[in-house]
This record gives C-alpha cells, sequence and structure tokens, in this order.
C-alpha cells in the first residue's frame, strides 16, 4: 500500500538516501588502499590484489548504482515493500567492503573469493526483490515494461554466472574471479548477448 502523500517527493528521497548509502561504501573501499611505508615505486605492486580487489567492486557498486537510478526512474510511489527491498539491498551492498579487503588482504585465495561472490550474489537476490515491487507499483509504460523485460533477462543470466564462478572456484578462484569479471562487461554491454538471443534492443 502505498504511503499517504509519498508520490514522486517520497521516491526521490528514498533514491536520494540511497544514493548517500552507495557513496559511502565507495569511500569505505577506498580507504582500504593503503600505501606501503617504503617510499620505493616497486613497493606498490605489492598492493596488487588490494587494488585489484577494489577495482572490481567499484564496477559492481557502479553498476548497481546505475540500475538502481533508471530503476527508480519508474517507480511513482513509495511503499512498504519498496522501502524493505530497497533497504535490503543495501545492506547486502555495505557488505561489499568487507568481502573486497577480504579478498584482497588473501591474495585471491579460494575462501576468500567463494566469500566475495557470495556477497556478490546477496545484492542480487535484494534487487530482485526491488525490481518486482516497482514493477507492480510503479509505471505500467511500454518504455518501463521493456526496461524490466530487458534487466530481468540480464539479471537471471548474472545470478547464473554467479553460481557457476562460486562452483568455478573450488576448481580455481580465477575462474570465479573471470565469471564476476565476466558479470561486470556483461553489465557494462549497452545490449548483451542475451538480449540478442531473445531479439532485444
Amino acid at each position: 500500500m502505498s504511503e499517504p502523500g509519498e508520490g514522486a517527493r517520497g521516491v526521490g528521497r528514498v533514491e536520494a538516501f540511497s544514493d548517500g548509502v552507495v557513496a559511502i561504501i565507495i569511500t569505505i573501499m577506498v580507504l582500504e588502499l593503503h600505501p606501503p611505508v617504503a617510499p620505493e615505486f616497486g613497493r606498490l605492486w605489492t598492493l596488487w590484489p588490494i587494488f585489484l580487489a577494489y577495482v572490481l567492486s567499484y564496477a559492481y557498486v557502479a553498476i548497481y548504482w546505475v540500475n538502481h537510478h533508471r530503476l527508480f526512474g519508474h517507480a511513482t510511489c513509495v511503499t512498504n515493500a519498496l522501502v524493505w527491498s530497497n533497504m535490503a539491498l543495501l545492506f547486502t551492498l555495505s557488505l561489499v567492503p568487507f568481502s573486497t579487503s577480504y579478498l584482497g588482504e588473501h591474495h585471491f585465495s579460494r575462501e576468500a573469493t567463494w566469500l566475495y561472490l557470495v556477497t556478490m550474489l546477496l545484492p542480487a537476490f535484494a534487487y530482485v526483490w526491488l525490481q518486482t515491487v516497482i514493477r507492480r507499483t510503479g509505471s505500467q509504460s511500454h518504455d518501463a515494461r521493456a526496461y524490466h523485460q530487458q534487466t530481468t533477462r540480464k539479471g537471471v543470466f548474472a545470478t547464473f554466472l554467479y553460481a557457476s564462478g562460486m562452483a568455478l572456484t573450488f576448481v580455481s578462484p580465477w575462474l570465479g574471479i573471470a565469471c564476476a569479471a565476466l558479470v561486470a562487461l556483461f553489465w557494462f554491454l549497452p545490449t548483451s548477448p542475451v538480449d540478442r538471443l531473445f531479439g532485444g534492443d
């Protein structure tokens, strides 16, 4: 049920709060990039696992922010389900700095990679809940329906890649990371192979 008096202005407040949380998450991640004490440039190379984990996580958080912004463009009212599904998404994203730090500090070990992929999978589930709410209560225009269909296809395929990466991590952690990187690349492409397969634009 919509909350009284919370139309477009209420949606804007929820989105603004989410933007602030995402900004804090990115700030926490970059604060984990501690420079080496030694002044030699060669010492910087020792930070490559931490920096690589940061780059990958930054890409993920950026993708979620972009898609969250586009998704809220189709929201028309604030409901109890919208507020709590959005809070669930923010909670799962708030775990990313921890798993990113753990992944970098442990040099992409099997356990750290598996935990990282689990942390990436949780926001995917939360986002599905949020999108389902907005799809039901938001705009019902042709553009909105087309957007939901396209992103749902991408979401299902991304979830499959995450799950595959978790399994492949037991073969090699780098196979799991490759699946994670593939998901990021998949979302960066304006038209994915899945869109072309289903005739999407």
